[in-house]
């Protein structure tokens, strides 16, 4: 089953007015025998392409992936993958595709995926002008820590998020498996009674005659 969704939310960011970042941070399950895929439009060549997933529940936390560019040559590919957070540069202007398979596996997954694309053009210094270090400000450089310690926070957040969903999943899976175990241990129990009766019926009645 192949399902075409086209990223609809997007997130604008503006850094020292130079700096545009659209993302995008999607929940999605994805059924068994499935195959979905989803678009991001890049609008320059060396654009940043962001591209985060992991698997929240399912299975064994599974799945294969493959992230095309517009030409549909692979830029990005995986089978059998818990998790990823890529980073590639577009080196192609149109829609990239970001497909995961479910195709090979017999269990519904839960995914969490992010798919971010960002332009920073360089700034033009004219001959006048002073080096780019020198102008820049005390309040840019704290700008830039604060942005590396804020996709930190994030990366955190995702793991935790990632290891939550996941140890629900097996402790979901484990209850199950328990409570039917003891299901057919009641059935046993309850076969070997009618079995020992059975067995002190026909002794008794063989001793008799």
């Amino acid at each position: 089953m192949f399902s075409r969704r086209t990223i609809l939310s997007s997130l604008t960011v503006t850094l020292f007015g130079a700096a545009h970042v659209s993302a995008t941070a999607l929940t999605a399950m994805l059924g068994a025998n499935e195959r979905s895929c989803y678009y991001a439009d890049v609008d320059g060549q060396g654009e940043k392409v962001g591209f985060y997933f992991a698997v929240q529940s399912g299975g064994n936390f599974e799945i294969d992936y493959v992230v095309m560019d517009p030409d549909d040559k692979v830029v990005l590919e995986g089978v059998a993958e818990k998790q990823g957070d890529y980073i590639f540069t577009a080196n192609k202007i149109g829609e990239y595709s970001f497909c995961f398979e479910n195709e090979a596996y017999t269990s519904d997954k839960l995914l969490d995926f992010d798919i971010m694309v960002e332009s920073e053009p360089r700034r033009v210094l004219s001959a006048q002008q002073q080096p780019l270090k020198e102008h820049t400000s005390s309040l840019e450089e704290s700008t830039y820590k604060i942005s590396g310690l804020l996709s930190s926070i994030t990366r955190t957040q995702k793991y935790f998020h990632t290891r939550h969903h996941r140890n629900y999943s097996t402790v979901l899976s484990t209850q199950s498996k328990i409570f039917w175990f003891t299901i057919l241990e009641c059935f046993i129990i309850v076969a070997m009674s009618l079995i020992q009766i059975w067995i002190l019926k026909t002794f008794f009645s063989r001793s008799g005659r």
